[in-house]
């Protein structure tokens, strides 16, 4: 469950926040507004600040500025270019039509830019339903403008005031999901829980902390921070120091599970280990909570009972050879990082409490690398302006779809209103297929909550001031909800409509039965053009593979540098976080592809071993740079650097990324030396490096067939199909 769902942290969460904000936005402009002119008026503001409050997301103060200015002057000219074309038929169509494409090109700027879509779209339905003379559409277009500009201001001015509290919710949530993480990892310890299964899991989970992370940084590392920031600063290079040493604690767990299934010296050792990682979770969530009721957190977490029991276990290991040997030595070793995991945690839980020192931060520090930038620049859209565009095609799916909804209002037996069927659509129809048909699914269930609960609620409560006060719940609940669970948006939105026109229309009860047959069409339409000109997902997943590729053979550059020629970690930081993003990137499109009709999957089995494989490869160089630390005492650089050059000379040609596989130094990897104790992990950790690349070469193979391109051969000695390690 989302921790924004759960009682304890809803109400201290910046989606609740956020929620109150608009909420007390929209409702306090249309209250003004309505004091000092008229309801009417009161309306038209308050859908101008409706509109721009979609806009209103947790960002940096620049690009919020940013993102509520264009909402708002796009909107505005929307509303006015429409309300103009409406006395005309044929030209309010062609309006529908252009704006609707134009709207939906705005998709091609990512994530950010949908609200700015949708908001286009909604007030485009708006403006069309009534016919307008040109003063009239003045006047409701600068009403308009008014709403959306007195909403963006207060925004601006409250968003400034509580910068630190929501740069705070927005790091407690990053910890929330490194927690879910670290819970994640427990249960690759769990027998009964199939290892594969886990594993993709345990990649699901990475992309949703790796974008969690990264609003993170947005907010916290840009720009200097104040003095009363620098905690903020300190806890979020403590959760990246810990969030390595949790990637780092993965290890060959097959290999575990084979030896340690029935327990180590008659007691259950990997029950242990999964106690101790998930006591972990439950610590970092601590903190977390912490964060969210802005006060300082303090280990409360008791790790002793399993500490001392673990460490019995391993005092009582028998001596063993071979396999056996190997596997206590990988239970070793990850006891070793399991309980380094939790010293970072008790670093963690400091620097909540006072600034220890300098900031983390060196002076000058160029954090770009590291921070979204905003990119709205017209060739990007201009580029898309093509057939085999998907954003193009998305974009014709929902000209047609509206204009349809539109015009269906005039067909349908019963009293309609056009825009409830469009607005639908809007909001239905997506560029995949996959979020349309779950937005198809929240959208129907919300729509018939939402107009049950409305029927109770006006059959038994006629109060105005009472139903006002559902009406602001509403109204807050909407945004709050929007992406954490969209479902209950979708009540609060059929809600918000519906108690809107029982306040201002006598008798509008009929209007619940018209809103859910009108979501019942648009949800139909939707639904049909979800089909036509379609862009499956499938088409896009060899470039995304090729682009994986592109971010391991940099992240790898990036490594050689780092562990042989030693500067510091800047750009290995950059390069992982390069790679992660493009593996985040693919297991999204494979997870949407898997929603899609089976008809239009290729290679699911392949893709998935081909993202586990590589987060694996990550994980384990991770643990690589660790145990190099770990054993820095005593070690033998020119012995290490050879075996390290070795490596990754049969790394690079295993995956395709030299010329030619280079032969290894002569001796590197037999040499060995006795009084270094890392140099038995070193060679563990080099193998499975080696057998993660083995595996991404042989699922690389897999999915060019599968795609019908000229398979890439697998060089170096490759594993068999399907081993997880």
């Amino acid at each position: 469950m989302h921790y924004a769902l759960a009682p304890r942290t809803f109400l201290f969460s910046h989606y609740f926040y956020t929620g109150l904000r608009i909420a007390f936005g929209i409702v306090g402009l249309a209250y003004f507004t309505y004091a000092v002119a008229s309801l009417p008026a009161a309306m038209a503001v308050a859908i101008g600040a409706l509109c721009t409050s979609l806009m209103d997301m947790p960002s940096p103060l620049r690009h919020k500025f940013n993102e509520m200015l264009s909402g708002v002057v796009m909107c505005s000219l929307t509303a006015l270019l429409v309300s103009l074309c409406s006395p005309v038929p044929w030209l309010l169509r062609t309006a529908i039509v252009l704006v609707s494409f134009l709207a939906s090109m705005m998709v091609v700027y990512g994530k950010k830019a949908m609200p700015l879509q949708f908001v286009a779209l909604f007030v485009m339905m708006l403006s069309s339903e009534d016919a307008a003379t040109p003063l009239e559409a003045l006047r409701e277009g600068g009403l308009f403008f008014l709403g959306g500009a007195g909403y963006m201001a207060y925004a601006m001015v409250v968003v400034w005031f509580l910068r630190r509290r929501l740069k705070q919710q927005v790091l407690a949530e990053a910890l929330y999901e490194l927690a879910s993480y670290t819970s994640t990892k427990a249960g690759c310890y769990d027998l009964e829980l199939a290892l594969p299964a886990q594993m993709e899991k345990l990649v699901r989970q990475q992309s949703v902390l790796a974008e969690r992370q990264q609003a993170s940084r947005d907010l916290i590392l840009r720009g200097r921070p104040r003095a009363d920031e620098a905690i903020l600063v300190q806890v979020h290079y403590a959760m990246f120091d810990l969030y390595e040493l949790v990637l780092s604690t993965h290890t060959d767990y097959v290999l575990l599970r084979q030896h340690f299934a029935q327990g180590a010296g008659g007691h259950p050792v990997l029950p242990l280990l999964a106690d101790l990682t998930g006591k972990a979770a439950l610590d970092i969530e601590s903190v977390a909570y912490a964060m969210t009721r802005d006060r300082a957190s303090y280990a409360a977490m008791d790790y002793h009972a399993e500490l001392s029991a673990l460490d019995a276990v391993l005092a009582a290991l028998p001596l063993q050879e071979g396999e056996a040997a190997e596997a206590q030595a990988l239970l070793h070793a990850t006891s070793n990082k399991i309980r380094d995991a939790i010293a970072m945690i008790r670093r963690l839980h400091a620097a909540t409490q006072a600034q220890q020192g300098p900031l983390p931060i060196a002076p000058g520090a160029d954090m770009t690398p590291f921070l979204t930038q905003q990119r709205y620049n017209i060739g990007i859209l201009l580029d898309n302006l093509r057939w085999t565009s998907p954003t193009f095609r998305y974009s014709l799916r929902v000209a047609m779809a509206i204009s349809l909804g539109l015009v269906s209002a005039a067909w349908l037996p019963w009293k309609t209103h056009g825009y409830w069927t469009a607005l639908t659509i809007a909001v239905v129809l997506k560029p995949s297929f996959s979020m349309t048909r779950q937005r198809r699914a929240d959208r129907l269930v919300g729509t018939l909550v939402g107009c049950l609960l409305t029927a109770v609620i006006l059959h038994f409560v006629h109060a105005p001031a009472l139903l006002f006060g559902f009406l602001f719940v509403a109204t807050a609940a909407g945004p709050t909800f929007l992406y954490v669970k969209y479902r209950y948006t979708a009540i609060a939105a059929s809600m918000q409509a519906l108690l809107l026109i029982g306040l201002t229309v006598p008798h509008g009860a009929s209007a619940i039965g018209e809103r859910l047959l009108d979501t019942l069409v648009g949800t139909f339409i939707a639904t049909f053009f979800s089909y036509v000109l379609p862009s499956w997902e499938y088409q896009n997943l060899p470039q995304l593979v090729d682009n994986v590729l592109d971010a391991n053979r940099k992240y790898i550059d990036a490594a050689i540098d780092l562990l042989l020629k030693r500067p510091d970690d800047f750009h290995y930081r950059i390069a992982r976080k390069g790679f992660m993003d493009s593996l985040g990137t693919l297991s999204g499109a494979l997870g949407r592809m898997l929603d899609e009709p089976a008809a239009k999957r290729r290679a699911p089995e392949e893709l998935n071993r081909f993202t586990v494989q590589n987060y694996l490869l990550v994980a384990h160089m991770a643990a690589l740079r660790l145990l190099l630390q770990r054993y820095a005492d005593k070690l033998p650089r020119a012995e290490v650097d050879a075996a390290l050059e070795a490596m990754f000379a049969e790394l690079r040609a295993t995956l395709g990324l030299a010329a030619q596989p280079a032969a290894p130094a002569a001796g590197a990897q037999t040499v060995w030396i006795a009084e270094w104790p890392g140099w038995a992990p070193l060679q563990r950790r080099l193998r499975l490096l080696q057998q993660d690349a083995a595996q991404v070469a042989l699922s690389r193979e897999a999915i060019d067939r599968a795609f019908g391109r000229t398979p890439q051969p697998a060089a170096g000695h490759a594993m068999a199909p399907g081993v997880l390690r």
